[in-house]
């Protein structure tokens, strides 16, 4: 193997490690509410962008994470930070009951909110009761 094959082999791995390694996250705080049409995630997750948000769900697991990026002005730099990780990452989940292909998310000042419906035949309806 020739040096430039050594190298470039010694980054793949380096790459492959890295990317499987976890990163270190934060759990951001949610609220979850639900009512008769279905259930609301709201997560606080200050410094993350909707080009930074990641939302899946996987059969019955729905997974909310983002990277944290906070503009510094030009020429400040941190001096201390109680807070080293910079993702954001948190698992839910969910019930059989739940519409999964009818989740709606919407990120508004670091604040995301995840509205998933339940499935119409576990809705509660009203029945109308007719005199005769």
């Amino acid at each position: 193997m020739t040096e430039k094959q050594d190298i470039a082999t010694s980054e793949s791995t380096e790459v492959q490690r890295q990317a499987s390694e976890p990163k270190t996250a934060l759990l951001p705080p949610v609220d979850i509410f639900e009512d008769a049409e279905g259930i609301t995630v709201q997560a606080d997750m200050p410094g993350v962008s909707k080009d930074r948000l990641n939302i899946q769900v996987d059969e019955s697991m729905l997974l909310v994470e983002g990277d944290i990026h906070i503009d510094m002005p030009e020429g400040v730099q941190s001096q201390y930070a109680d807070v080293h990780a910079n993702h954001y990452r948190r698992r839910f989940a969910l019930s059989s009951e739940l519409e999964m292909e009818k989740i709606d998310a919407s990120l508004k000042d670091g604040a995301l909110t995840v509205r998933i419906p339940k499935r119409a035949g576990v809705r509660p309806r009203k029945i109308e009761v007719r005199t005769e």
